[in-house]
């Protein structure tokens, strides 16, 4: 397991290199993830919208080999089916274009051919093949809203140094964000990868909520849930850590 001080620096290069990254050359569910959530910050949707789109891509390929279909296609309804859920306006035009343009850098908007009817028709049927393989599950946590709660409930607890010196919610989102490039993401309740984000970040920062230590035998997150375990807050805390290792090494 590498040192939680790391994470800091390996999110940093993440941020650096995010966007240059081709899409042609790679493969797999992480890529997959890249690509919608490159597309969702293209397409002005908030950080719930594209991690509701990547739960959904996650649930979808956890039912199918990632091999049998074009990973990018899938991405792209992902998201569509995320504006719906999220109410976030979007035209499907513009996904087209933004999916598009971001697969093959340098493209031009696709005039109205059949190249761009068939890719509006193959996002309609990616969509019916998707609920049909999520079983309709269109509930889909929110752990965001947690955090937040999590979060203003910690400043009552925390020394003002602390709470002004460190980026405690900046990078609590972060890391909650970027594990999402993880498939494991979705077989956890929405309020541990809350806390454990958080958990991460002030394990991060070397900030300590007073009189919850291991040696004081009462660990802070259950004020939030008092059946979570330290165990199981390490466990999701080294999944979001080990998630950097998936970085790819090309920048091109």
């Amino acid at each position: 397991m590498k040192g939680v001080i790391d994470v800091l620096e390996l999110q940093g290069q993440r941020e650096k290199h995010r966007k240059l990254i081709n899409y042609t050359k790679h493969e797999g569910s992480y890529i997959g993830v890249r690509f919608i959530m490159e597309c969702g910050m293209k397409l002005n949707f908030g950080p719930t919208t594209i991690t509701t789109a990547a739960h959904i891509f996650h649930a979808f390929f956890k039912e199918t080999d990632i091999k049998l279909y074009d990973m990018y296609l899938i991405g792209a309804t992902c998201l569509v089916m995320a504006s719906k859920i999220k109410n976030s306006e979007v035209k499907l035009r513009d996904v087209i274009n933004v999916a598009h343009s971001t697969l093959f850098r340098g493209s031009s908007p696709l005039e109205l051919t059949d190249k761009y009817w068939a890719m509006r028709d193959a996002i309609f049927q990616a969509e019916l093949l998707i609920m049909r393989m999520i079983k309709f599950q269109f509930s889909i946590p929110d752990p965001f809203k947690y955090l937040l709660q999590y979060y203003k409930t910690m400043k009552a607890w925390l020394s003002p140094r602390d709470w002004k010196d460190a980026p405690l919610i900046q990078n609590a989102l972060a890391f909650l964000t970027d594990f999402y490039h993880d498939r494991t993401v979705i077989n956890y309740k929405p309020e541990h990868l809350a806390i454990a984000s958080l958990f991460l970040t002030l394990q991060c920062h070397g900030v300590s909520v007073p009189n919850t230590g291991e040696d004081d035998g009462v660990a802070w997150f259950s004020v939030f849930d008092p059946e979570l375990t330290r165990d199981k807050v390490w466990e999701i805390a080294e999944r979001m850590m080990d998630c950097y290792d998936e970085e790819p090494k090309e920048n091109s």
